[in-house]
């Protein structure tokens, strides 16, 4: 394996297993401060927590055994190292990750517009853009990729609208949390605009017509057939950057929004 190829994963494994023990600690940390909470808020974080668990677990499992779904590459031969077992947990991974945003959202609702607007429309696009996820991967099609991704960044755009709109009648715990919510948001749109939507839109340009899209009974037969192993560093060096942001960064994030403050709070009724 080369040796940077070598370094990005056990960089990849270390983070695992640290967000693992971060979300433990976190865990025992929400328990404690559980009288903080109203009850409805508290049944709310202690959902958070369990869908955090369902996002950590599987980028956890998607840092030991990295793939790229489209080119049926993967680091590992072994018997987990199939394009459908990774697909299948990071769709699970990704509704859990949505569906913590549309809670929060939820909590703002009757005080915003935009904020229940969001909440109703993020998992209806979030499922949608998962059959376009399964699109790409089986049929070998980067512009479903790349409409996937599109999906994904309008949920982001709708999600920093609503907490936007939260802000400025926010508590001032609720405040600082919407800061750092809106900071999140934008820069995952940015990211998308910039590099992610792009980068599938220009491997889709790549090919010729007619190339670089199996047919349906040929694309549903190699999810199920072990994927390649692949070692050399070029392969992979474009799906880096994503890849590591997505099993760090955005874990972090999932797990952080747990401990979120009540949104259904304003300045007002904090003062009486």
């Amino acid at each position: 394996m080369h040796s940077a190829l070598l370094t990005w994963w056990l960089i990849l494994c270390a983070a695992a297993a640290s967000n693992v023990l971060i979300w433990i600690w976190s865990a025992q940390r929400l328990a404690r401060s559980a009288a903080h909470y109203p009850s409805d808020h508290l049944a709310t974080r202690r959902w958070l927590m369990l869908l955090s668990a369902g996002y950590v677990a599987g980028c956890a499992f998607r840092s030991v055994f990295p793939m790229v779904d489209v080119e049926r590459m993967c680091l590992h031969h072994h018997w987990l190292s199939y394009i459908f077992i990774g697909r299948t947990v990071a769709t699970v991974a990704e509704l859990c990750f949505a569906l913590q945003w549309t809670l929060l959202l939820r909590e703002g609702r009757h005080r915003s517009g935009a904020a229940a607007f969001a909440a109703r429309m993020i998992m209806p696009l979030i499922a949608v853009a998962e059959v376009f996820s399964w699109g790409a991967v089986t049929t070998s099609n980067y512009l479903l990729h790349a409409i996937e991704n599109s999906l994904w960044t309008l949920a982001a755009a709708l999600a920093l609208a609503g907490f936007l709109s939260l802000h400025r009648t926010a508590a001032a715990d609720a405040a600082r949390f919407l800061k750092a919510a809106c900071l999140c948001a934008g820069s995952y749109v940015v990211f998308m605009v910039t590099v992610d939507v792009p980068m599938y839109l220009t491997r889709w340009q790549a090919f010729p017509a007619g190339d670089g899209s199996l047919p349906l009974d040929e694309g549903l037969r190699t999810l199920i057939h072990r994927c390649m192993v692949v070692h050399e560093w070029s392969a992979w060096r474009e799906d880096v950057p994503w890849l590591t942001l997505y099993f760090t960064v955005a874990v972090w994030i999932s797990i952080a929004l747990a401990h979120a403050p009540a949104l259904g709070s304003t300045r007002k009724s904090q003062k009486k």
